[in-house]
């Protein structure tokens, strides 16, 4: 792609989330949305493979289907209460279509179909921004409401995206689907807590960001799209096994790694709100997920790969250079849990 033409789309891509972020006016954050959309489809489909095709088209027409949602609840309550601002948005009718129409937009279940999808269809690079980046836009809105939105429905959405989540990546054995699932889960747990305490739904999505953009940039250094393909990366570079396997766990939320924080803080925060029968579904749920946590890591640590005479040995592809990025995010993801106080105290 021409470097000027990506420049544009990366510009346009954070001028429609800052956009978001800053309006208060429905039509403006509408806007600002349509804009997000309208820039990362050019980059999923750069490639002109038939699957790259196919998933920015699913992903045009699911968000398409969220935004006009977004729209119509927006004009009933600008109908209703003569104004479009943002704050002024208290009918429950109009609140239950914008949480509906963002929950579209974020992949909650039950309307998560399209995520998986289109993550199959486009490379690491994109998929990386599409689980990390396109969630902030729409969860920057849902914060500005969480004293409107209904708690049950959120609820009734965070359980079954933490189930989906987990159910569904059990069986797949492509590494893009297993981290829609993931993403799945994890956006389960954040809407779980957004109304009793959006503090924590912010601190999840900041670890959330970091561990989800590590694993994206690990599976880029080691060209690995399948769970096959990251048995022999162990072989070529040592080091990435031990920080392979321990992003996995910390991404199933086990101690001490950072993926902990945000879970156990959430579970106290539910505990104290006397939702205990929830918390409980949700903590059983989460197990779904760290099976296939577990099945990388046995893959990654405890598999030696198969190595045909045709294949070409590990030894004779280039060896990936050093990225300082990864190296910071990767530590971040790993070493964060000691940090839960002050982190906490931040996002209040």
């Amino acid at each position: 792609m021409n470097p000027f033409i990506l420049l544009i789309l990366i510009l346009s891509l954070i001028m429609g989330t800052l956009m978001t972020f800053t309006m208060t006016n429905w039509l403006l954050i509408w806007m600002g949305l349509e804009i997000n959309t309208m820039a990362i489809i050019p980059l999923m489909i750069y490639k002109h493979h038939p699957r790259a095709v196919e998933a920015s088209t699913k992903y045009f027409i699911t968000q398409a289907t969220a935004s006009a949602m977004l729209l119509f609840g927006g004009t009933i309550n600008a109908w209703l209460t003569g104004q479009w601002e943002l704050t002024q948005t208290t009918n429950q009718t109009t609140t239950m279509f914008i949480t509906l129409a963002l929950a579209l937009k974020l992949g909650l279940a039950p309307m998560h179909f399209w995520l998986p999808e289109v993550m199959q269809g486009i490379s690491l690079s994109t998929g990386m921004i599409l689980a990390t980046w396109q969630k902030l836009a729409p969860l920057a809105i849902l914060l500005q409401l969480h004293q409107m939105l209904n708690p049950h429905l959120l609820t009734i959405l965070g359980l079954t995206s933490i189930f989906v989540g987990g159910w569904g990546g059990l069986n797949q054995t492509q590494l893009r689907k297993i981290l829609a699932y993931s993403s799945i889960a994890h956006l389960g747990w954040m809407v779980s807590i957004l109304h009793y305490m959006p503090n924590l739904t912010m601190l999840n999505l900041i670890i959330y960001l970091i561990m989800t953009s590590s694993m994206f940039m690990m599976l880029m250094y080691i060209n690995s799209t399948k769970i096959e393909s990251i048995t022999p990366s162990g072989m070529k570079t040592q080091l990435i096994t031990p920080i392979f396997l321990t992003s996995l766990l910390s991404l199933g939320g086990l101690p001490p790694l950072s993926g902990f924080m945000p879970k156990w803080l959430i579970i106290e925060e539910l505990i104290k709100q006397n939702m205990m029968l929830t918390i409980t579904i949700m903590t059983l749920a989460t197990l779904l997920s760290l099976f296939f946590y577990l099945r990388l890591c046995y893959m990654i640590t405890l598999t030696i790969s198969p190595n045909l005479t045709l294949s070409t040995s590990t030894w004779q592809s280039p060896t990936p250079k050093p990225n300082m990025l990864l190296t910071t995010s990767t530590t971040m993801s790993l070493m964060l849990l000691p940090l839960t106080p002050m982190m906490f105290t931040l996002t209040l």
